[in-house]
Parts: C-alpha cells; sequence; structure tokens
C-alpha cells in the first residue's frame, strides 16, 4: 500500500458543532427554524449546498442560494471554533507517513476550508487536500479522488479509501478502491452495512493494522 485517502467530516475531524452552528444561524437570519444535532448530523455528507437544501425542508431555489451564501460565509469565519481531531487521528496519520505512505483528504466541503483545516490540525502530514472545486462533481463522483491519486503519483492497485458515510462507500467503489468504514463519525454500523460496508474500523489506531 502507497496511499491512504481520507474523508475529512466524521472521519479525521469532528466538525458538526460548527456546521450546525454555521447552518442555523443562516437559517434564523432568514427566519426558518433551527435544526437540532441529529438532524444536521443526517443531513451531512453531499456537500454545503445539500445540507442547506434538506435543513430548509421545502422547495424554494431561491430561498435556498440565499441561506447558502450566508451559510458558507459563516461558516469561513466559524470553521475552526469547536472542529476537533477524532482521539488518535494525528497520531495515526504520522504513523502512516513513518511507514512511507502518501497521505490525501478528499472533501464535499468548500475546498478553501479543508485546506485551511487540514494545514491547521494536521500541517504537512497530509500530501494533499482537495475540496469542492468549481466544475468537479462531488462525491460520489470519483473525480476528486482520482485526482488526489494523480497528486500523490498512485495507482487504485496501491491505495485505500477511508470514510464514515455511504457516500464514502459509494466513492470509493466508484474509483476503484478498497474502503474502510470508520465507526466514530457520522454514520452507525448499521446504516454503513446496509450501505454494502464490508470493513470497519472501530478506532483510529486499527486502522494502521488494517492496511
Amino acid at each position: 500500500m502507497q496511499a491512504v485517502i481520507f474523508d475529512l467530516d466524521g472521519t479525521l475531524l469532528n466538525t458538526l458543532d460548527d456546521l450546525r452552528n454555521s447552518v442555523n444561524a443562516a437559517l434564523k437570519m432568514h427566519g426558518l427554524p433551527e435544526r437540532t444535532m441529529d438532524e444536521v448530523r443526517r443531513f451531512l455528507g453531499n456537500g454545503l449546498s445539500e445540507l442547506v437544501r434538506r435543513a430548509i425542508g421545502k422547495p424554494d431555489q431561491a430561498l435556498h442560494d440565499a441561506v447558502l451564501q450566508d451559510t458558507r460565509r459563516l461558516y469561513k469565519m466559524k470553521c475552526r471554533e469547536c472542529t476537533v481531531p477524532y482521539e488518535g487521528i494525528p497520531e495515526l496519520l504520522q504513523t502512516l507517513r513513518d511507514r512511507g505512505m502518501r497521505i490525501a483528504v478528499v472533501s464535499n466541503k468548500p475546498d478553501a476550508e479543508v485546506k485551511t483545516l487540514c494545514k491547521a490540525f494536521f500541517g504537512d502530514v497530509i500530501d494533499a487536500a482537495i475540496g469542492q472545486l468549481s466544475g468537479v462533481p462531488l462525491k460520489p463522483a470519483p473525480d476528486s479522488v482520482l485526482r488526489a491519486m494523480q497528486e500523490l503519483h498512485v495507482s487504485a492497485e496501491n491505495s485505500i479509501y477511508i470514510g464514515d458515510s455511504d457516500v464514502d462507500i459509494l466513492t470509493a467503489k466508484h474509483a476503484g478502491l478498497p474502503c474502510i468504514s470508520v465507526l466514530w463519525g457520522f454514520r452507525d454500523k448499521s446504516f454503513l452495512e446496509n450501505a454494502g460496508a464490508a470493513c470497519f474500523a472501530q478506532r483510529p489506531e486499527e486502522i494502521n493494522r488494517l492496511i
């Protein structure tokens, strides 16, 4: 194995509080009811635009666009207020690096915030950090993962994908990668099994043994 490609939210970082606070502040600005932690957790996985669409709960494109604009602005300011790495993640990343592996992060959140968070919490351990880019389909389309492999100069045969959601399982499948589903993130084991997950990690240190 030469490369490990990680999802970000719910896999490396617990970003739930900052995402909830940002979308709720935007909803409140537009006179809409705020969402609970569990609701926001369920809404995550397909990018900020889909998070806002689900949080609004009704088909109104103009309203969606306005709330999305405010959510993006607020999250840009709030993305590091409460976010923290999951316990054991910094140590795992360093262990993988010490083993000579290349490490990438691929996320559906805005590219600027992905790069900011990876740099702030993981420094130079991450070789490539890729978020939502204009004109590039979001996960579960494989485009961003394929781009990451190009940046790392590795092939699918020598890479593995790690994430916490059904979106990640499909992303790995579409990119031709094996997948490890983590159980400390935003989805539980039963949900992941129903989505087709076959390999699980209960704690970060298990990933080092699995690969």
